[in-house]
């Protein structure tokens, strides 16, 4: 068994143009985001939830990949804003309520 989720991790079998599949199923923002199609609607409130949640490890993965952003531009605005700052905050240290 482990042979075989070795093998099928192997990068060797993984299709081209498997980085963009992986942004789009995991829907990080950036030029190759869905939201980016023509015709798609603009990312919302849980879309920017999303981001918000995987600021950290977006943030990392721009810095090497100039395809990925933290943060949607074809936004719907104030809902996006509001998911985003919900899921970064819970991400990266919530309100500061334990503060003393």
């Amino acid at each position: 068994m482990e042979r075989a989720v070795c093998k099928a991790l192997n990068h060797h079998n993984f299709p081209r143009g498997s980085v963009a599949t992986m942004a789009n199923v995991l829907a990080v923002a950036g030029p190759n985001s869905k939201y980016q199609i023509s015709g798609a609607r603009p990312a919302g409130f849980w879309a920017g939830l999303w981001h918000g949640l995987i600021c950290p490890i977006t943030f990392l993965i721009s810095l090497f990949n100039p395809g990925v952003r933290i943060y949607e531009v074809h936004n719907r605005g104030r809902l996006y804003d509001f998911g985003f700052l919900l899921g970064a905050s819970s991400t990266l240290g919530g309100s500061g309520s334990q503060a003393r």
